[in-house]
């Protein structure tokens, strides 16, 4: 098997496996219970917590969430009604991952305005698009770091410092969220500035299921579950106590050695970018061909990502060519495969229908390898080359 759908997600660490395991079997005690193995448990929170906090700046807060959907969801909506009585327009983008543009769709019927910021053919957001945007009425950007579709890294450091100068011109509060999803584990977040911060666990050999929202320090938000007053009363719901585990075991394993992940992982891309250029005609990369490693290489890709479109072809069709031969790749989010129509980022790259029919996404882990790619190579010339030859696009 060779498994090209790591924006998906991810095949879970073995030693986080093994971890949550033995919780469930041994230390299985609810957290808020005051007995010992309750206190067993939430020793196991208290040292999650550490871990993943030691991924972001220090002085933040760090709440356990479902995933990355739920932490998205929480930002925006606790934002919005903190800030309600100050003003009420959101600016996003038009790239957004689902999690955030429905809930936009849902502040629209709430009498929210939104603005959605467009992208170019790279599927990038100018920071200018930002600085027009913004008035006196806005409450909250949020803008995601790497687009899950094309890898694209969004500018999202120089626009926080745009809001940030407009907040201190005009004396506004306006707070900054990015959806790092796809980002955390790829790239460093130890000094990133941002107001609120989603992250999910399955997308970096986490378990499915958990996931976390960064809160800066002097960001006070109202919880957006309400219930027993759990997380120190931002998020209440008993935790998941082996998944919370999981996610801080995964966050430690994944950020180690990290520059030498992402150099592998920019190798084994190159390599197949190259290869899929020099070998199958009539290809169009979607997306920067040069890659980026850090929140500072806005405008370039993230290594973990490459979307080609096979001009001629179905992407369906090819996936599941390519599965045949036990390799697995995507036709873009799969958080959103149920969706009927065209991708909505690569509509907001300007792309036409038979570019994005013909499009699929290959995302790498940093177990992929420079010979799985040989092999990965090798069939998708003949499956392009059989369903070209067979007019299976018509």
């Amino acid at each position: 098997m060779i498994y090209l759908d790591n924006s998906a997600t991810t095949r879970q660490y073995d030693e986080v496996t093994d971890l949550m395991v033995r919780l469930q079997k041994d230390y299985f005690g609810n957290p808020s219970s005051l007995h010992s193995m309750g206190f067993e448990a939430g020793n196991y929170l208290f040292d999650a917590r550490e871990e993943i906090s030691r991924t972001f700046p220090y002085d933040g807060r760090i709440i356990f969430t479902s995933g990355g959907t739920e932490s998205d969801n929480t930002a925006i909506f606790s934002v919005c009604r903190k800030m309600r009585r100050r003003g009420n327009k959101i600016i996003t983008t038009e790239v957004e991952h689902p999690a955030v543009l429905e809930c936009m769709k849902r502040l629209k019927e709430d009498g929210y305005q939104v603005e959605y910021l467009k992208a170019d053919v790279n599927g990038y957001v100018e920071p200018q698009a930002l600085k027009a945007a913004l008035d006196e009425n806005t409450i909250l950007v949020t803008m995601m770091a790497v687009n899950n579709e094309v890898g694209t890294i969004e500018p999202v450091l120089p626009c926080y410092n745009i809001v940030q100068e407009f907040n201190q011109l005009y004396g506004t509060k306006i707070l900054f969220h990015t959806d790092a999803v796809q980002a955390f584990g790829k790239m460093s977040f130890a000094d990133a500035p941002f107001d609120l911060i989603s992250i999910s666990g399955h997308k970096f050999h986490g378990p499915k299921g958990v996931g976390a929202l960064y809160v800066r320090k002097g960001v006070d938000i109202p919880p957006y579950i309400l219930g027993g007053g759990q997380e120190n009363g931002y998020r209440s719901g008993t935790e998941n106590t082996p998944g919370i585990a999981g996610l801080g075991l995964a966050a430690k394993m994944t950020t180690e050695n990290l520059f030498e992940k992402q150099m592998k992982m920019a190798k084994v891309n190159d390599y197949f970018r190259k290869a899929v250029v020099e070998e199958i005609p009539d290809v169009q990369l979607n997306g920067f061909e040069e890659q980026g490693m850090e929140l500072t290489d806005f405008g370039t890709r993230c290594p973990s990502v490459i979307n080609f479109s096979f001009l001629g072809t179905r992407g369906e069709v090819l996936l599941h060519t390519l599965e045949q031969d036990g390799i697995f790749v995507s036709t873009g989010s799969a958080c959103a495969s149920h969706h009927t129509g065209d991708s909505h980022v690569l509509q907001a790259m300007s792309m036409n229908h038979k570019e994005i029919e013909s499009a699929i996404r290959f995302s790498f882990s940093e177990f992929n390898t420079l010979e799985e790619m040989d092999f990965v190579i090798d069939r998708l010339k003949a499956a392009v080359a059989r369903f070209r030859r067979l007019g299976s696009f018509r």
